[in-house]
């Protein structure tokens, strides 16, 4: 019993596709219920002011980050241990890339702790004006939203290596891997968009249907198939030749 339950994919896949919800809730409330409503484009005293009335829940997005970190690491693994019939090489690649997006992303939440240090009380910040105080709040954060967008540069990689063994294994709907490609070419096109255009943020609207919305559904539909479907257990020992 042992034995079938170290190699079963289902429990990596249930597990993985748990994690991904997990993140995926933490990471919408950290951008659109915590940054969206704190940060104003341009204006760094409204942003600080918006900040200083929510500091909790500014840290409440901050955690909930640490929470996304966590189960990266957990879907680097469980992810490998689902597909690692398919292409051990690939797979394996696949981790490393989602692991180096993972440090990337949580060294990058240094940016987030800055703003609360500035926003503080400390007294060797009596040297700075306010006005300072509220420009160097919005320059970290700007820094932040660029420090993500290297992450997932090793992240869209990471999609369009797991999309192609999901179209390899055919023990998962070809789609989800077709999806998850797309999802990877959204990410990559919005990190080097942010990287060559000067004038990226006049892209802005356009960028959010074509990149995030098809990467949204990809994900969402992959995370949902493992939680929820998992593998088809006889394709996949078929595919792996394990009775």
């Amino acid at each position: 019993m042992r034995e079938r339950l170290d190699t079963s994919p289902v429990v990596y896949a249930r597990a993985a596709g748990l994690a991904y919800l997990v993140i995926i809730a933490a990471g919408i409330f950290a951008e659109f219920f915590v940054r969206s409503n704190l940060i104003v484009q341009g204006d760094a005293t409204a942003t600080a002011n918006n900040i200083l009335a929510s500091a909790s829940l500014f840290r409440l997005g901050l955690a909930s980050e640490f929470v996304m970190l966590v189960c990266d690491v957990f879907v680097a693994l469980a992810l490998y241990a689902v597909f690692r019939e398919v292409n051990r090489n690939l797979a394996l690649l696949a981790a490393f890339f989602r692991l180096v997006h993972a440090a990337i992303v949580g060294v990058n939440l240094l940016n987030t702790y800055v703003p609360l240090l500035l926003l503080g009380d400390a007294a060797y910040l009596s040297v700075f004006a306010t006005g300072q105080l509220h420009a160097l709040v919005l320059l970290f954060l700007e820094a932040h939203s660029y420090g993500y967008a290297i992450g997932l540069v090793f992240f869209g990689v990471q999609c369009l290596v797991l999309g192609y063994l999901i179209w390899e294994s055919r023990y998962m709907p070809r789609i989800l891997g077709v999806l998850l490609m797309l999802a990877a070419l959204g990410y990559l096109v919005d990190s080097f968009g942010r990287t060559l255009l000067s004038d990226y943020a006049a892209y802005g609207d356009l960028l959010t249907g074509v990149v995030f919305i098809p990467a949204f559904v990809g994900e969402l539909s992959f995370g949902s198939w493992l939680l929820f479907k998992g593998v088809d257990v006889g394709r996949w020992r078929a595919t792996t030749g394990m009775a």
